[in-house]
Order: structure tokens, then sequence, then C-alpha cells
């Protein structure tokens, strides 16, 4: 039976109504996890099983180079001499990290290989982390693989630096006004080779070259709140604000870079062997998932917070690669967009009243990091209310119950300038509006906090905006949110959440605040799983 056949069959067994004999279900809580009876009737949406990955990464690779999309094959673009630059993405995708070897070490062993056959050995790699933090000589070295950093590192393969101002270049405005500003080096190629991981339908296309690459004068003009607002469902890029103007910006950059676009897609194996029961429907699980699950939560209660963090971060996910694509960009991403659906969506009748999720570890911004409140505000109303497509899953005025710990608790070195927002700003206004106005381009420009992104390992100082404004268009739209279990009061007030103690507790504040009986959904979730909400 193929993969795609399975899927399909697994797809109908994703979308479980309890009963009273149904089992306590399994929920994320940041570095840990609850165990708890939801009540009869409540839905429950679970990701799709994993498609098969490809047998062989590597001549996937070549047969994607010699059979691209909207242009001829990559050699057929070579020539001695030529300047080349090769991007890659960060350590914010994918998530967890996978195991080795990384598929943009596969890609660039081809590729260097594919070049040095046809005499350019001019060759830069750039990973292309936008505003993100530099990542460390450690994670690039994992991400590419020992060759390549032999080979390349440290004068030919380095982080992206924005605010490098001789090392940032002036390409063009779009026809809104918005600027193009681009890497230098990118710019100035004969040949920028883009190679990507797509997690989800929000992730490459234009956003590899125009976003990785850019700077603060190019991504403010999509990474505000009056777009974030207005981009209903980030999962459905034609329906998304935010995907057209990056690709406003993206039809700019091609008509003066000359890019091949090489892009992957990843199944759902977010766990291995040991760990497999936590994407199973509870109802099924064996003698041998519950003794796995309970020698888990012994293990975690043991460790004190840092050992947990450190021991969770290390585990890497089994993500096998089920698909490359090569050549153009829109081309090759209108394949890929149709692979992710493959992968990660699931048809859903109706929305809900109450929507529960769990808060898990780790987001695109705390790689080997700390869960902080702002990534936590990020990630529960900024990407989870947005995974949907049609319609959100939640009604409008609906309740929202987040569950995680929510301590007052930051990465000084990766996130200085959130702890700044999150204790400064935040208690004055949670008005994305006014916090634009009155302080966005002051946190961008603080030179303080400029040193710590180009010297250090830290986020561009404004970061944090964009964190909030990602929960832009849940803000508008659910009428109240609840932090299960959060440890800090003050850090829920500051959020404006309110807390509970546990689900059973929230969905009673919730069931009071709807004044009826509500129609509960749980997202179970990691993996990444796409409702496609009728």
């Amino acid at each position: 039976m193929s993969s795609l056949t399975t899927a399909a069959l697994g797809r109908e067994r994703c979308v479980v109504t309890l009963d009273r004999a149904s089992a306590p279900r399994i929920v994320h809580y940041g570095e840990g996890f609850l165990r708890e009876k939801f009540p009869e009737g409540t839905r429950v949406i679970y990701p799709p099983p994993p498609l098969d990955p490809l047998p062989n990464v590597k001549q996937a690779i070549r047969q994607a180079l010699a059979r691209p999309e909207g242009c001829d094959p990559l050699f057929a673009l070579l020539k001695p001499g030529m300047k080349v630059v090769i991007g890659v993405d960060d350590i914010s995708l994918p998530l967890p990290m996978m195991r080795t070897p990384d598929v943009r070490q596969e890609i660039l062993e081809v590729v260097v290989d594919l070049l040095a056959d046809y005499g350019v050995d001019d060759i830069e790699i750039i990973v292309a982390l936008s505003l993100h933090r530099r990542m460390t000589d450690a994670e690039i070295r994992r991400m590419v693989g020992p060759r390549i950093w032999r080979q390349f590192w440290p004068e030919r393969l380095y982080n992206h630096d924005a605010e490098d101002p001789d090392g940032m270049k002036v390409v063009g405005e779009t026809r809104h006004g918005e600027k193009v500003v681009l890497n230098r080096k990118a710019v100035e190629a004969d040949l920028v080779i883009y190679a990507n991981i797509n997690l989800v339908p929000m992730d490459g296309g234009h956003k590899s070259v125009g976003v990785g690459f850019c700077g603060y004068e190019t991504l403010r003009a999509h990474h505000n709140p009056d777009t974030l607002k207005a981009s209903w469902s980030f999962m459905d890029p034609a329906k998304s604000d935010l995907s057209r103007k990056v690709d406003r910006i993206g039809k700019v950059v091609a008509e003066h870079l000359n890019i091949f676009t090489i892009e992957t897609t990843l199944n759902n194996k977010m766990y291995g062997r040991q760990l497999q029961f936590l994407a199973k429907n509870e109802d099924e699980w064996s003698g041998t998932d519950e003794m796995a699950f309970k020698a888990l939560q012994w293990t975690l209660s043991r460790m004190p917070p840092a050992a947990k963090r450190a021991f969770l971060h290390k585990i890497p996910a089994e993500y096998g690669v089920t698909g490359v694509v090569a050549g153009r960009t829109e081309a090759a991403h209108k394949k890929t967009l149709e692979a992710c659906y493959r992968q990660y969506s699931v048809p859903v009748s109706g929305q809900c009243d109450v929507l529960v999720s769990g808060i898990p570890y780790l987001c695109p911004y705390n790689a080997n990091s700390i869960m902080n409140p702002l990534l936590v505000h990020c990630t529960g109303l900024g990407y989870f209310f947005n995974m949907y497509r049609g319609q959100p899953l939640l009604r409008k005025g609906g309740v929202l119950v987040l569950c995680h710990p929510l301590e007052d608790e930051f990465h000084p070195d990766h996130h200085p300038s959130y702890i700044e927002f999150f204790h400064r700003l935040l208690p004055e206004t949670r008005d994305s509006k006014v916090l634009e106005a009155k302080y966005e381009e002051q946190f961008a420009r603080d030179p303080t906090y400029i040193q710590m992104y180009r010297r250090g390992n830290a986020y561009h100082g404004v970061h944090p905006f964009y964190m909030w404004y990602w929960g832009e268009a849940a803000m508008h739209h659910v009428g109240k949110v609840i932090c299960v279990g959060a440890r800090n009061q003050r850090v829920a007030e500051i959020l404006g959440w309110e807390t509970a103690s546990t689900i059973d507790e929230a969905l009673g504040e919730a069931r009071a605040f709807l004044g009826k009986a509500p129609e509960i959904t749980l997202l179970h979730h990691p993996p990444i799983v796409i409702p496609d909400v009728s």
C-alpha cells in the first residue's frame, strides 16, 4: 500500500470525539506534560500519520537539479569564474532539529560537487537568518556537516548580518513603495542558490531570499500590526496579506537576482521509537506506551529546569525527507505547497467555542534556549491559532485555552530586548499600534541591541515586537485567553490572560464566560496539523 493511501486512511482517524470511556489526553505543558480527562463530546484533532520518506535523498536532490521547474538544469547555469552565493535556512527550522545528516548538509554536498565539476570555485555559503540570532559555530557545523565545515568555515561560511553597513545593498522598491534591501554578496553574485526546509506552507517561496537576506527596512513592510491582523490563515498563502507582501518583494528580488531555489519537504515523524506514543490516540496505547510515558514523566520530574531543557533540546526529530523540488522560485514553491498539504491537512467540520492547545518547550525562536512568555504568546496566538485553512477553528469571541507554566524567565544572551519589551513596554500598553508608533524604531536602532545581534547571539532589538504582532489576528478574534498551570500570575496579567489551575477549571471558566455548554476542541499537537475547517 502506498504512503499516500496509508495517509488517506489514517486521516479519517485524525478527528476523534471523546465519550465517557475515553482515556485521559496528553497535553504538552512546556518542558512537561499534562494528563487530564476531557468532557464527553470533546473533539480531538490529531496530526496525520507521516508519509514515507524518499529512499535516497541525495539522488532526489540530483534529479531535482537536473530537472528543475521553470528553468534550465543547474549545470547549464554554471560557468567557470562566476560568483555563487548559497543561502541556507537557519536553526529556526526544522523543530526539533532533525537527526543528522541534516537535509541542508546533503544539498550542500551535492551542489558543491556540481559547482566544482563545472569550474566554479568562488562560492560563499550564508546562513540566511534575517533578524534572528547568529547561529553558533557548533550549531552551524552540525547543520552543514564536517566536510562542508572544513572546506568553507569561517571565511566562506558565515551568518548573514543585516546591520553591516557595508554588507547590505538597495535592490529597489515595490510599486507600493516597500524598500528592498538585501545582503550585498547575494545581490552582486552571478547566481544565488537557496536551500530551504519547508515545515509549513508559510515557509519557502519568495520568503527564502526576500526575508532571509533582508534587514529591518524591508522586514518592517510586512512584519507590522496591520499586515498580521489581516493575514488570516497563514497556512493558506493565497489568502494571507503577509504572503502577498512577501511575494511583491520577492518579485523585485527576482528581477535583479538570478535565483535557483532548492526546496525540501519533510514528513511529520517528529518522535522516534521511544517517544512515538506521544503522537498516538491515547485510547490505542499499549501497556508499553503507558510504561514509556510514566518513565518519561518520572525522568523529567527529577531534573532541574536547565537540565530538563537541555535534555529535550538534544533529542533530534526522526523527520524523513518526502520531496525535493528545484528551479525558479514560484514554480518550485507551487509543488512544495502541494506536498505540505498532503502531509499536514486534516478535514474538520465546523468551528468550536473553546480551543485547547498545549504549548511545548520549543518554537522557531528558542532553539537551544528558553521558551519565554513572549514566545508562548507568539506560539499560542500567533501560530497555533492560525494553524487552519478555510476559517478559524475557534469561533469569533470564543475562548482559547493554552497550557504552559508561564514563568518569568528569559535567556539574557539570546533575547535581551525581549526583557525590556516585556517588563517596560507591555505593562504600559498591549496595543500593537501604539507599540509600533512609539517604540519600535527606538528598539530597532538601539546601538547596544545592534551590537548584541552583530557580535553575540542575540535576536535583533526589534524582534520582540514581531513576536507580539504575530498574535494580532487572534487578539482581535478571541473573547478570552486562559492559561492552565501558569506559575507566575503577574506574567499572565502582563499578557492580558486569565489563569486556571487545571484544564477542567479552565473549561468551567469558559462555560461561565460563554453562558452555554461550549463545543470543545483539543488540538493534539505537535507534530504539525493543519485543520481544513469547513
